[in-house]
């Protein structure tokens, strides 16, 4: 059994009313889930409560998970849905509000990164937002092209062309810092 069709399994036990299985896809899937969010967003506080708000939306919504579909692509479309929800309502307040200088907490919370992450993070920061989302998505938690068009409500042929795109701008800037950009193509599928 595949860890994709194992993780599907869970899900439909979940929806059974097993609690077994729903802290079981909680500690398998919220790692990958909380760098998809920490790539998208500049603060690990907002990653932590979009992370939390995946997990309360997965819960409200886990009748509509069709057993024998895949659980990686039900479970992105949330968590993307999230982000964006997140993103136009920091867009309302910010236009409400007065800009303020960076809190100590933010540079708090932001020194707190490896600086591996945090170079991949700058990095992947050049991008569009919709490139960057489907980099994440293929190339960090390893989803599959059908899976991140699902996930994302695109085509197939969209999500080629926006990772083509994105990793045409990596290897231009990789390779202007003069480091060997190879392997940031290649094949998108598993």
């Amino acid at each position: 059994m595949s860890p994709e069709d194992d993780l599907d399994m869970l899900m439909v036990r979940y929806q059974k009313g097993d609690a077994a299985a729903a802290t079981a896809l909680v500690h398998r899937l919220s790692p990958q889930l909380h760098r998809f969010f920490l790539v998208q967003v500049v603060s690990r506080r907002y990653a932590d409560d979009l992370l939390q708000e995946t997990w309360l939306r997965v819960h409200e919504a886990r009748h509509t998970y069709r057993p024998g579909e895949r659980l990686l692509p039900w479970v992105y479309a949330i968590a993307r849905h999230i982000r964006v929800d997140h993103y136009r309502k920091a867009l309302r307040t910010e236009f409400r509000e007065q800009t303020m200088e960076e809190l100590p907490e933010s540079a708090v919370a932001s020194s707190g990164r490896s600086e591996g992450n945090a170079d991949l993070e700058a990095l992947l920061a050049t991008l569009p937002e919709s490139q960057r989302e489907i980099v994440v998505m293929l190339k960090v938690s390893g989803m599959s092209l059908e899976e991140v068009a699902r996930a994302t409500s695109s085509t197939v042929g969209s999500v080629k062309q926006k990772a083509h795109r994105a990793y045409d701008k990596l290897r231009q800037l990789l390779t202007g810092a003069g480091l060997n950009a190879v392997g940031t193509g290649g094949r998108h599928e598993r």
